[in-house]
């Protein structure tokens, strides 16, 4: 077994399907052999962002991640210390406060819309996974889960997709899709192909980094 971990960063457009993908993955370990550390989680306050003229904040940016809290916390975990951190909430003041407690292992997976943008925190990473769907797809999928899970008018949801979401893919991640070891397309809401990925590459990962029973 490898003493030194794996560092997976999973990376994907609004809607590509990528916490999917990422369940799918988690799935195939026990508790002890991986870790996620997610970029929703260092996001700054809203209250510390300026809004736009339509009240609507842009979360679609660099800028609105603590990206040296978030690097920070990789290193730690990399160096097997714990980390400790508050839960990404979507803003929601109603909210109850979560603290998440994330223990090291033997695999850690980094999951995020600029975790390639980020240089320091890309270069940590031993395999780049890079998820995708076309654009239609993908936004049909951003309005079912915005209007049915956090009840975000449509109209809403169709501004910041063609201001702030596909202009942000554009900018910040698609220009690093070439430099990503793995690239799964799933413009299908059918989890067979995604299932088999997820195995091919735990499975290899497991017998290199996992304790053996």
């Amino acid at each position: 077994m490898n003493n030194k971990p794996f560092i997976i960063g999973i990376a994907g457009g609004s809607g590509s399907g990528k916490t999917f993908f990422l369940n799918s993955f988690l799935h195939h370990f026990k508790n002890d052999e991986v870790t996620l550390v997610s970029q929703d989680d260092y996001y700054f306050p809203a209250g510390e962002m300026t809004p736009e003229e339509n009240k609507l904040y842009n979360f679609d940016l660099p800028s609105t991640i603590d990206d040296q809290q978030f690097l920070f916390d990789i290193r730690k975990l990399i160096n097997g210390e714990v980390i400790y951190k508050k839960e990404y909430n979507f803003n929601n003041p109603l909210a109850v406060t979560k603290i998440l407690e994330i223990n090291p292992a033997p695999i850690i997976i980094v999951e995020g819309l600029f975790i390639l943008h980020f240089k320091e925190i890309a270069a940590l990473l031993n395999h780049r996974i890079f998820v995708e769907a076309e654009e239609e797809v993908a936004l049909q999928r951003r309005i079912r889960r915005d209007g049915m899970e956090r009840g975000y008018p449509e109209d809403d949801v169709l501004y910041k997709w063609h201001n702030h979401v596909v202009p942000a893919y554009k900018e910040f991640l698609l220009p690093y899709k070439g430099n990503c070891d793995t690239i799964v397309i799933n413009n299908n809401d059918t989890p067979e192909e995604i299932i088999r990925i997820t195995e091919e590459i735990s499975a290899d990962l497991k017998k290199e980094y996992c304790k053996k029973d």
